[in-house]
């Protein structure tokens, strides 16, 4: 699949992903308070509707305390829906930001265990 760019600049998902169970959403750019309600209503529409999701964080520049909260949000999201959620493509700034926040185990990710912080 590739994605297609939304009606909301710097974030992507496939054009499929409603009508599937799995769906991709790409972040790309800041993923902080000035941009939180609009990818809120991404988030919240996309794991509603599938029943395994993939954020790439690849492109993320900046991460801050809003950004994190909401992708704690998302995950607490997904729990309750059964919705598988997966974490990919950590950018540095999401690497270090969970570094100094020692947030690895409360997301259960392997690529953010403390050792990738080094």
């Amino acid at each position: 699949m590739f994605p297609i760019e939304t009606e909301t600049p710097g974030v992507s998902a496939p054009a499929e992903a409603l009508a599937q169970t799995t769906s991709r959403i790409e972040v790309d750019g800041e993923l902080s308070i000035y941009r939180a309600h609009e990818l809120k209503q991404m988030f919240i529409a996309a794991v509603h509707s599938v029943t395994a999701l993939e954020v790439d964080l690849a492109r993320v520049t900046e991460l801050d305390s809003a950004g994190v909260q909401l992708l704690m949000l998302l995950q607490n999201m997904a729990r309750e829906c059964g919705c598988a959620l997966r974490f990919s493509g950590h950018s540095a700034a999401v690497r270090e930001v969970f570094g100094l926040l020692n947030l690895g185990a409360y997301f259960a990710d392997p690529h953010l265990a403390p050792a990738s912080f080094a």
